[in-house]
């Protein structure tokens, strides 16, 4: 008994409410909860033949024993929020904080155009102007919304009350690791934290009593909207792979890459994982369709898993681009490309082809 926090590897879309909603079922936990920055995060689950979309409620609710509570730093939309209880049916049983954040129309409004939308690729939730109001200390909280009064519960009291009675508790992440405000590919990030220590103060539930983190992985990397992704494959690479998505909230075609086992070691590291679940191994290798073991994986699948299991415990990040025997005869190329690249707009201080050419060089010819 205990609490389990999941949380993302990448930059979402890793399978994390598939990871929670059997993780609801097979521990039923008393509680589960939801942390993250808002309804900017999606997640797709099937039960049988059903298929839901969430934005607001935990992915656990179909464990009908389970509570399910969003926690205070999250900023929640009223109308996403009571449609899913009555879509879902977990009215009686579904909570939040009344230090819950609130969206309203002028946020909704505020993150459907201009640079939020053009530049940084917002999912047009609200959620951003919405903390962003919360940080200047003039946002609606949800004890102040009439609608929501019967719903109004003291999360962190709640879950650690819990926890004081040796009851499990499921706590849910979202979006991923490298979308974190603070540790994610600056300026195209989400509005907070969301690695394993941001979701533990958004439901308020201290650090020492987490017994379990699981940082969820998908085989293949995707991302949402704009901001850096190296080896990006293109759309028609992506779809004769058969890697092709669309995000949950905004309907997007997601952008994909291979498996990227620098970020997932960064990953562990910053939150202190224990546990890794891999999503879409099937994806990744039809062989391993309807596996339910190890040992009924493919060759190809278990040598995919043992790299991960070995390379993510140490990964050797190479000191200078000659130890992975790329020549200085490539540098200008690698500096064209760097220059295409849609991070490159963003940069604080301009540089030139020849300054980029220079420092391609610099690290083919010696170590960081």
């Amino acid at each position: 008994m205990g609490a389990t926090i999941v949380i993302g590897g990448f930059f979402g879309d890793e399978g994390k409410g598939k990871i929670i909603s059997y993780l609801a079922q097979k521990d039923d936990p008393t509680i589960v909860v939801r942390g993250g920055a808002g309804p900017n995060a999606g997640h797709t689950i099937k039960d049988g033949d059903k298929t839901f979309k969430v934005r607001m409620l935990p992915s656990g609710f179909l464990n009908k024993n389970s509570k399910v509570m969003i926690g205070p730093g999250v900023v929640v939309n009223p109308d996403v929020f009571l449609k899913e209880i009555n879509d879902f049916g977990t009215d009686g049983r579904s909570f939040l904080d009344n230090n819950c954040g609130i969206i309203e129309k002028h946020h909704l409004e505020a993150d459907s155009k201009g640079r939020l939308k053009e530049k940084i690729g917002s999912t047009g939730s609200g959620t951003g102007p919405a903390n962003a109001e919360r940080a200047m200390r003039t946002l609606k909280m949800a004890k102040e919304i009439d609608s929501l009064q019967k719903y109004i519960i003291d999360v962190p009291l709640e879950i650690n009350n819990a926890l004081d009675r040796n009851e499990n508790i499921l706590i849910e992440g979202t979006q991923g690791t490298h979308l974190s405000l603070w540790h994610g590919t600056y300026p195209f990030v989400t509005t907070k934290d969301v690695t394993a220590s941001g979701i533990c103060a958004d439901v308020g539930i201290g650090p020492k009593r987490i017994d379990d983190v699981i940082v969820v992985f998908k085989s293949y990397l995707t991302r949402v909207g704009t901001g850096p992704m190296a080896g990006e494959l293109s759309a028609e690479e992506t779809s004769q792979k058969g890697w092709e998505e669309f995000g949950t909230v905004t309907g997007r075609l997601r952008r994909a890459a291979e498996f990227d086992f620098e970020l997932a070691s960064r990953a562990i590291m910053l939150s202190s994982a224990n546990q890794i679940s891999i999503t879409k191994l099937d994806v990744r290798f039809p062989d391993c369709a309807g596996a339910q073991s190890l040992d009924e994986l493919g060759a190809d699948a278990k040598s995919f898993i043992k790299n991960i299991e070995s390379i993510l415990d140490r990964v050797n990040i190479p000191k200078s681009l000659s130890e992975i025997n790329v020549p200085e005869d490539c540098a200008k190329r690698i500096a064209e490309k760097a220059m295409l690249d849609q991070a490159y707009a963003t940069n604080p201080k301009k540089a030139s082809l020849e300054d980029l050419e220079e420092i391609v060089l610099q690290s083919i010819k010696k170590a960081r």
